[in-house]
């Protein structure tokens, strides 16, 4: 189990990196908060987080767009009054790699805060 992911960072998927196979990803999986999940396929890392309201959704929006910046890895975000669904996903390479879950842990140690 990965449980440092979160004093990890982001490294650039170069050319000819592949994406995690399926099985990996579940197997990184279990070092997340229980309310990430897998897409089907097996591409996508995405939780859904309810807030009290618009305030504390936005306050959660701009932490994670710090996190994204910082590790120069950004999720998809959709943003409503009291929701936030995040999707991690290493687009260059069509799939999920270790850079998805290390961000995901560092939103899981934000809401740890």
């Amino acid at each position: 189990m990965h449980t440092d992911l979160h004093t990890r960072h982001c490294t650039p998927c170069e050319g000819g990196t592949q994406a995690l196979e399926p099985e990996a990803a579940r197997e990184r999986l279990q070092a997340l908060d229980p309310e990430w999940s897998l897409d089907d396929a097996g591409r996508v890392l995405r939780r859904t987080l309810r807030f009290e309201d618009f305030h504390h959704t936005m306050a959660f929006v701009n932490a994670v767009a710090w996190i994204a910046h910082r590790q120069d890895h950004h999720p998809d975000l959709e943003v409503g009054y009291n929701t936030c669904r995040v999707h991690f996903s290493t687009h260059a390479i069509g799939g999920l790699s270790d850079n998805d879950f290390i961000c995901a842990a560092r939103v899981d140690r934000l809401l740890q805060d």
